[in-house]
C-alpha cells in the first residue's frame, strides 16, 4: 500500500478522534456547562448534522480544485474548528464550534475515499478504503480514550486543544506525503454529477447507510452513563474500556475490508445482521463488568466491519460523474446516522423505558437497515436477469 495511503490515515485520525471523542467527556461538559446529559448528547447529532450539510456542500464548491489542495483546505477547517471548541465559554458556542469543525469531516472522509482507491489496483479498492478508515479506528483505539483520561485529569478543554494540536500535525502529513494527482480529469457539469442523486440503487446505498449505522449510536453515545449507571463501574473506568471498543473497530475495520474485496453485498448483508444482532444481546450483557466489557468489544467489531462494504456500495454504484459527489454523501448518511441514533437514544432515556433499553432500540433500527440492502440486493438479481448487469463478475460483484 502507498504511502499516501498512510497519510490520508493520519487526517483520519485527527477527524475521527474529535468526532467521537465527546462520548467520553459528556458529564464533565454537562456538569461544567450546566445542562443535562441528553443535552450534551446532542453535541454529537449536531456535528453529525453539520456532516451531513457540509458533505455535498463543500464537494460540491471545490468540485473544480486540485484533491490534494481540498484536503489540506478541510485539515485546516477541522483545526480552527477544534481551536474554537477549547475557547468556547457556553454551551452554545460549543455547539456552535463543533458545527463549524464538522463542515471539513465529510468532505475529507468522502474525497479521501476517491483517492485512496485511485492508488491501488481495482481488486484493492475496499482494502485502500479501510486502510484509509483505520484512522478512525486509531482515533477511537487510542485518541478517545486518552481524551476521556486527559478530560478527566485536566478538564474537558484540554482534550480540545490536544486535538487542535493533531489537527496540525496531519495537516503537515499530508501536505509532504499525499501526491498532486497528474491528470486528474476535469469535473464533469454539474447537472452531470447531480444526476448520480437519481440512481436508485444510489439512494438505496445511502439509506442502508443511514439506518443501518445509526444503531450504533444509539448505544455508543451514551456508553459512559451506561458504563457508570447500569453496568456500575466508575467515571476512571470508562477509558480503559473505550480502548477495548477501539481495538473492535480496528478489527472489524480490516475485516469488513477484506470481505467487502471478495463480495461487496454479500459483506453488507452479514457485517449489518452480526451488528443487529451483537446490539440486541445487549440487554442480556451490559449488567455486569466482564459481559459489559465483552459487548463493547464486539460492537466496535460489529459496527466497523459496515464501513468498508456500505462504502464501496455507492462507490460502485455511482461510477463515473458524481462519484466524489456520491462518496462524500455517503459520509453524510454515516452522520445522519449518528445524528438519528442520539436523538433516538435521547428520546428513549428521557421519555421511554431508560438506558436499559437501548440495545433492544438500536437492533430495530439497523434491521430496518438489512431491510433496504435486501431490497437492494433483489434490485440487482432483476436487473441480471434483464442483462443489465453482469452475472456475479468482477464489475458486480454482488
Amino acid at each position: 500500500m502507498p504511502i499516501a495511503l498512510l497519510a490520508l490515515t493520519a487526517g483520519a485520525f485527527g477527524i475521527g478522534t474529535t468526532e467521537f471523542v465527546i462520548m467520553g467527556l459528556l458529564l464533565q461538559v454537562s456538569t461544567d456547562l450546566h445542562v443535562s446529559i441528553t443535552a450534551a448528547g446532542l453535541l454529537i447529532s449536531g456535528y453529525a448534522l453539520g456532516v451531513a450539510v457540509g458533505a455535498p456542500v463543500l464537494t460540491i464548491a471545490t468540485r473544480k480544485l486540485p484533491r490534494k489542495t481540498v484536503l489540506l483546505a478541510l485539515m485546516a477547517i477541522f483545526t480552527l474548528g477544534n481551536l474554537a471548541c477549547a475557547l468556547a465559554p457556553n454551551y452554545e458556542m460549543l455547539m456552535a464550534a463543533r458545527v463549524i469543525t464538522s463542515l471539513a469531516h465529510g468532505t475529507f472522509f468522502g474525497v479521501g475515499s476517491v483517492v485512496a482507491t485511485g492508488l491501488v489496483a481495482p481488486e484493492r479498492r475496499a482494502s485502500a478504503i479501510a486502510i484509509m478508515f483505520t484512522g478512525l479506528t486509531a482515533a477511537t483505539l487510542l485518541g478517545v480514550p486518552a481524551g476521556a483520561w486527559l478530560g478527566l485529569q485536566l478538564g474537558w478543554r484540554s482534550t480540545f486543544w490536544a486535538v487542535t494540536l493533531i489537527g496540525v500535525l496531519a495537516f503537515v502529513v499530508l501536505a509532504a506525503f499525499v501526491p498532486r494527482m497528474k491528470g486528474e480529469a476535469k469535473p464533469a457539469p454539474l447537472r452531470e454529477e447531480l444526476a448520480v442523486l437519481a440512481r436508485p440503487q444510489v439512494l438505496l446505498g445511502l439509506a442502508m447507510t443511514v439506518l443501518g449505522f445509526a444503531g450504533v449510536f444509539v448505544v455508543y453515545t451514551y456508553i459512559q452513563p451506561l458504563l457508570t449507571q447500569v453496568t456500575g463501574l466508575s467515571e476512571s473506568a470508562v477509558s480503559p474500556i473505550l480502548l477495548v471498543f477501539g481495538g473492535g473497530l480496528a478489527v472489524g475495520n480490516i475485516l469488513g475490508g477484506k470481505l467487502a474485496d471478495r463480495a461487496p453485498m454479500a459483506a453488507v448483508l452479514g457485517t449489518l445482521v452480526a451488528l443487529a444482532v451483537v446490539l440486541g444481546a445487549m440487554q442480556f450483557t451490559i449488567g455486569t463488568p466482564f459481559t459489559a466489557v465483552v459487548f463493547v468489544g464486539l460492537l466496535g467489531v460489529a459496527s466497523f466491519a459496515t464501513v468498508a462494504p456500505m462504502q464501496l456500495r455507492v462507490l460502485e454504484k455511482a461510477s463515473g460523474a458524481g462519484q466524489n459527489l456520491a462518496s462524500s454523501l455517503n459520509i453524510a448518511a454515516f452522520n445522519l446516522g449518528n445524528a438519528l441514533g442520539a436523538w433516538v437514544g435521547g428520546v428513549t432515556i428521557d421519555h421511554g423505558p431508560g438506558l436499559h433499553a437501548l440495545g433492544w432500540v438500536a437492533a430495530l433500527l439497523t434491521l430496518v437497515g438489512l431491510a433496504i440492502a435486501l431490497w437492494s440486493r433483489a434490485l440487482d438479481r432483476r436487473a441480471q436477469k434483464t442483462g443489465q448487469l453482469p452475472a456475479d463478475g468482477a464489475s458486480a460483484r454482488t
